[in-house]
């Protein structure tokens, strides 16, 4: 009787929770939007405002989480390595993925293209159909960084692909937090306008 009440109760207290996949080359600065959301928006807690401008973040080898929450609604955020050599991984991720947010350094010309075409893979998989994509120009805040028109110009060839799903560009530096928070309340309405198509996990 113990045990069936034990998971009655279990069930009754579940919450709601959507999974954020963050995506991009190594070095574009996704370890360091995830340490300025965690600093914002701690669970259950108030908004805090960091400068990482000093902080020494090493890159992602595998991946890394967090859990926070944004306006009540409840995220679970993967971090994943951006090298080419775990790139073939990121497939890994797709199924449970709520919406994904593809981080761009706005400032590594050299590699703007290869940037464009590892999105275009990502949006060509069938598991992620329907599901948002959130790119955020990132380092706007450098003077040799490229700016959003000239970023979504470049990436206009594989727009038509996102054409069916919530898609944006939005400017960030996540150093010191420029544009986080438009990006979160962004990922949330969609999440919830998406809430039908693509439920969200009960943990």
């Amino acid at each position: 009787m113990y045990h069936l009440v034990k998971s009655v109760y279990a069930n009754l207290t579940k919450q709601e929770e959507y999974s954020v996949l963050i995506m991009g080359l190594d070095n574009a600065g996704k370890t360091t939007l995830l340490e300025q959301l965690k600093f914002r928006y701690k669970v259950g807690g108030e908004q805090a405002t960091v400068d990482l401008s000093g902080a020494r973040l090493v890159p992602t080898v595998g991946q890394n989480v967090a859990r926070i929450q944004v306006n009540k609604v409840n995220l679970k955020i993967w971090d994943v390595g951006g090298q080419e050599s775990l790139r073939n991984m990121w497939e890994s991720y797709y199924e449970d993925a709520h919406v994904v947010v593809f981080v761009v350094d706005s400032t590594d010309r050299a590699r703007i293209e290869e940037c464009r075409d590892t999105l275009d893979k990502v949006v060509s998989s069938d598991v992620l159909e329907g599901t948002p994509v959130l790119m955020l120009a990132n380092k706007q805040d450098r003077d040799d960084c490229l700016e959003v028109e000239d970023i979504k110009e470049i990436f206009n060839k594989i727009a038509e692909k996102m054409s069916a799903r919530d898609s944006r560009v939005l400017p960030v530096c996540a150093l010191d937090g420029t544009g986080v928070v438009e990006a979160a309340e962004w990922i949330i309405s969609r999440l919830l306008r998406n809430k039908n198509y693509r439920p969200p996990n009960l943990v």
